[in-house]
């Protein structure tokens, strides 16, 4: 049996990950008939489906998991070496895929991204804001940014942007009608604007005062899936939120929210960049590490 080649390898691995031949022919530089005709070669050659297809989506088939599984590691491994090549020759080329949510993408946007972008034009700078916490090797990621405090353990993580500190928030005319939490339990008895997170969960809120911590399921009719909502809706009147302090300090700073509770809400460690401890990381990776670490 002739053996796929590596063109027909990286094709397959890009529909995959993209579930979508216009956007893996894009990222590939290539048209969408040219993809499918490889994709189709590839099947035959292996004498097996790997993508179930409609009108509307693409998705692997068992086979086809099981293939993508098995050589992704091989295909960055491969990257990597050429990676080292072409670093070591000149300019850095390529694509950088990182995932993260929308706030730390919108971060590096106003920070590294214009630096990076300049230092790098070779590279194509692909981020990823959907949220979720995903295994960034499985899904073909070259980095991911997390919260410290949830970065895997046996990954390599790069802080940036400083602390962060989460505040309970409200806007004076809503405090005037129903009065000030003193203490985080005191919530109970008020109107809560929940925060459902990227997997679906609805976030407990937490606090911490010297040494005492507190997580509450709080009250609610209205819940929200984005900070700057949430906000808007605090400045409205309709309830507390609880947010990063970098998407209230325009509000509270004119005066439209005030901010509760704040004994009780430390600031801690902030936003890494994290990746897989391996020997050789890739020439784009290491390029944007250093914009990091230079404080960009």
């Amino acid at each position: 049996m002739r053996k796929p080649s590596f063109v027909e390898l990286s094709a397959f691995a890009a529909v995959a990950r993209h579930r979508s031949f216009r956007q893996a022919a894009d990222t590939l530089g290539t048209s969408r008939s040219a993809l499918s005709h490889t994709l189709i070669g590839l099947e035959q050659t292996l004498g097996v489906r790997l993508l179930n297809r409609t009108t509307r989506s693409v998705s692997p088939t068992e086979a086809g998991d099981e293939l993508l599984r098995r050589i992704i590691p091989v295909l960055r491994d491969l990257d990597e070496a050429l990676d080292a090549v072409t670093g070591e020759a000149g300019a850095i080329a390529g694509t950088l895929r990182i995932n993260c949510g929308t706030a730390s993408a919108e971060l590096l946007l106003r920070t590294a991204v214009p630096i990076f972008t300049e230092r790098c034009p070779g590279v194509t700078l692909d981020l990823i804001s959907d949220g979720r916490l995903i295994d960034i090797v499985a899904e073909g990621f070259d980095a991911g940014v997390r919260l410290r405090e949830t970065v895997p353990q046996d990954m390599i993580a790069v802080p940036f942007g400083g602390d962060v500190r989460f505040l309970a928030v409200a806007a004076p005319h809503y405090l005037k009608r129903r009065g000030n939490p003193l203490v985080p339990d005191d919530l109970r008895g008020h109107r809560c604007i929940r925060h459902r997170m990227p997997s679906g969960k609805l976030y407990r809120w937490e606090f911490e005062r010297q040494g005492e911590e507190i997580v509450i399921d709080v009250p609610g009719s209205l819940t929200l899936d984005d900070n700057r909502l949430m906000v808007g809706a605090a400045v409205d009147g309709l309830g507390i939120a609880f947010v990063a302090e970098s998407f209230a300090l325009a509000e509270l700073r004119a005066g439209r929210l005030v901010a509760l509770l704040e004994d009780w809400c430390p600031a801690y460690p902030g936003l890494c960049l994290y990746y897989p401890g391996r020997r050789h990381v890739p020439a784009a990776l290491r390029a944007f590490i250093d914009v990091l670490k230079d404080g960009g």
